[in-house]
């Protein structure tokens, strides 16, 4: 397990940011501390690589709410509830994005969870930090990073300074962030509103404005930082879904290395066709060569329970008539040796299907590309083979392109192999 870089950004681009590192196992703090603004997110970068980088952001800019959706398809919940909420939000509905927290009916019977956040705000956390060369795959509200404590709410402020924010968690999806100020005025609200209700218990990690109705219980100081990172995991939750979902690295390169993978195991495949295409005519080796012919036959077809080497080169037949052809200069299998290097020379070009007319000697290929380029690249590629190419309708499909094309041997190619 890798140590772990955390970082709370503030709403605006020149607003404080704080980072700290903590050890493998979350139990010692390696390193912290502030930038002025996200401006200086790129002294974070060297910390960040080789480190899961978590990212946390102030939940005055993220809306949680808890409602009630009839319904059991996710999907159709999903698509009501940004117009259920429609008149709660301050800016249109097209301008929000919605996060969804997969969370178990509460006490209230409300089975929907949603983080509602301005389009606008979600892409510059994501440009600041881009920017700076660091990928975080997860981001959190911050009050959801708080401890939740069974009938009593939690709060930190984040330093002690007049216009600090200050973080209180209330429920399993309920919270808010305010700055000091604001919190004050909150609390004499709570005294003039109702002196007869039951005061509320508040946790308190930091020395906090409190009132008549909010009996505090001092707990042990904390960094705030350090506070958020260590409850950080305990609610599964990640706002970074849907468009915003961060593409790993990983999976990008582990797709490249399938279609290498692909490529490499159609070569491979050729490989073993056109040895056991050969096999078959040795037939005056057959002291000498009787058991490689047995285990070749296995190792190309696995599935075969019994070989017995006088069957084999009947079965050899079956299987390369299905593919078209038996000897080496016409059929499928001489079709794809000559093919095989122009997918070699072009490999931005990947095969979708390949079909042979065995009456025909016609190979048709579907194939999908980077470009229109590369259908032209693999073209001549092909014609240098001594081929005759056509080429088919070209469509793009989203970022690619793709097309088909049908492959015959000139009428002539085999003439001229023949006089030579």
């Amino acid at each position: 397990m890798a140590e772990t870089l955390y970082i709370r950004l503030g709403s605006k681009k020149q607003a404080v940011v704080h980072w700290l590192i903590l050890s493998a196992h979350g139990e010692e703090i390696i390193a912290s501390g502030e930038l002025k603004s996200a401006e200086q997110l790129s002294d974070l970068t060297e910390k960040a690589n080789q480190r899961q980088v978590n990212v946390l952001v102030p939940s005055c800019d993220v809306l949680l709410k808890r409602l009630t959706v009839p319904g059991k398809s996710q999907r159709a919940v999903k698509l009501a509830v940004p117009y259920m909420l429609e008149e709660d939000l301050a800016q249109d509905v097209e301008e929000m994005f919605f996060a969804y927290a997969d969370l178990p009916e509460d006490e209230q019977g409300n089975n929907c969870f949603t983080a509602i956040v301005a389009h606008e705000q979600i892409q510059a956390w994501q440009s600041w930090l881009n920017d700076a060369d660091i990928s975080a795959k997860t981001m959190l509200p911050e009050v959801l990073a708080m401890p939740l404590l069974a009938e009593q709410w939690s709060a930190i402020a984040l330093d002690q300074t007049d216009d600090a924010q200050v973080i209180v968690r209330q429920g399993t999806w309920q919270g808010f962030t305010l700055d000091a100020m604001t919190w004050q005025l909150q609390c004499h609200s709570l005294d003039s509103e109702d002196n007869e209700s039951e005061p509320i218990n508040l946790a308190a990690y930091s020395p906090l404005a409190h009132s008549e109705q909010l009996s505090v219980n001092a707990m042990p100081e904390e960094l705030p930082l350090a506070l958020l990172a260590k409850h950080f995991s305990q609610t599964k939750f990640n706002l970074l879904q849907g468009d915003y979902k961060v593409r790993s690295e990983h999976s990008m390169a582990l797709k490249h290395w399938m279609s290498v993978a692909a490529m490499a195991v159609f070569a491979l495949l050729l490989t073993f066709a056109n040895k056991g295409a050969q096999l078959w005519q040795l037939n005056e080796q057959v002291a000498k060569t009787e058991q490689a012919i047995v285990d070749s036959y296995k190792e190309a077809f696995p599935n075969t329970k019994r070989v017995r080497v006088s069957t084999i080169k009947s079965q050899l037949n079956q299987k390369l008539a299905q593919l078209g052809g038996a000897n080496d200069s016409e059929g499928f299998l001489a079709m794809l040796a000559k093919v095989q290097p122009a997918f070699t020379q072009v490999p931005q070009l990947k095969p979708n299907s390949l079909k042979f007319d065995g009456k025909r000697q016609e190979l048709r290929i579907q194939a999908l590309a980077d470009s229109y380029q590369h259908f032209e690249q693999f073209k001549a590629a092909l014609e240098n083979t001594g081929l005759t190419i056509k080429q088919g309708a070209q469509n793009n499909q989203g970022d690619k392109v793709s097309g088909s094309f049908s492959i015959v041997n000139k009428p002539n190619s085999k003439a001229r192999g023949g006089k030579s």
